[in-house]
């Protein structure tokens, strides 16, 4: 039987394999050189990379305290330069560095960053409307905060949306771009003092030591004092030990208050949540209302 000279050609399956290749793929969406994170670049892969393609400066976004079942939860957004990221060699995940190691490094990003905001979130703001929402909304608002405009962000582990320019969620971020790694440095830093001046309010809980995530410490003072006003009565593990053991503090939990918020160049950890969020009285949690520190001019 012959073909009819107008019939369509029949396809031919060599051609067809060949067209789904991998080099026809790469060929669809090639990698151009200097675009590509590279596995040996350092921290500074991505914000030099970004850079490059215009997309300069970069963005990074961390939080410290997710875990814990009292304090606050504080997050935080830098804007570094790939040049200065070279020059701070002790920079790295917060949770991998020695304590001092944290301080000096925290150090060095407050005096070469670009610009930085921290938001601080109270206890009383995630049992009202849960942890998640809590760091959403702490995100995006540490990412207005930023004087600056920044053309991409970087987040830690999840999307966050609304932020109006490009950004990637990139996984273990504070362990492969420079500014999440320095904002979970801010953020541990500045979370670290504010527990430190807690305990001095609490001492029965040792919130200098755990910094109130769950250890065996702190669940034996919570069965035997029971909650006290910055404790997160929305964790499981704090309302089982609420009706088990009197409060250390009876005084009745803080009113609703809005999360504080603190921009560079002010030490966040030094001229707010480690004095001032803590003694005036507001809210033990670390959320007193509308405090707000803008960078100067």
């Amino acid at each position: 039987m012959t073909r009819h000279p107008d019939a369509p050609a029949a396809a031919n399956p060599a051609s067809a394999a060949t067209a789904a290749s991998p080099a026809s793929i790469r060929n669809l969406y090639p990698r151009y050189p200097g675009y590509t994170p590279r596995r040996d670049g350092g921290l500074a892969a991505y914000e030099t990379v970004l850079g490059r393609a215009g997309f300069s400066p970069v963005a990074g976004i961390d939080e410290a305290g997710r875990g814990a079942c009292a304090g606050p939860l504080v997050v935080a957004a830098v804007v570094l330069d790939p040049a200065s990221i070279r020059r701070m060699p002790g920079l790295a995940d917060s949770k991998l560095l020695t304590p001092q190691a944290r301080e000096d490094a925290y150090a060095e990003i407050l005096r070469r960053a670009v610009d930085w905001h921290v938001v601080v979130i109270g206890a009383d703001q995630i049992d009202a409307v849960g942890l998640h929402v809590c760091n959403v909304s702490g995100m995006r608002r540490a990412f207005a905060g930023l004087r600056c405009t920044p053309g991409y962000v970087l987040t830690d582990g999840f999307p966050v949306r609304g932020l109006g320019i490009p950004g990637l969620a990139v996984w273990k971020g504070d362990r492969v771009t420079a500014s999440v790694a320095a904002a979970s440095v801010l953020a541990k830093v500045s979370r670290d003092r504010m527990m430190r001046d807690l305990h001095e309010r609490y001492p029965l809980y040792g919130f200098d030591r755990h910094k109130g995530y769950v250890t065996d410490d702190h669940v034996r003072a919570l069965a035997e004092h029971g909650p006290s006003p910055v404790h997160r009565y929305s964790f499981v593990n704090v309302t089982r030990m609420a009706g088990q053991a009197k409060p250390a503090n009876p005084a009745a939990l803080p009113e609703l208050t809005d999360p504080a918020e603190f921009t560079g160049p002010v030490d966040p950890a030094i001229a707010g949540p480690a004095g001032d969020l803590v003694t005036s009285g507001i809210s033990p949690a670390g959320a007193p209302g509308d405090n707000e520190r803008r960078m100067s001019s």
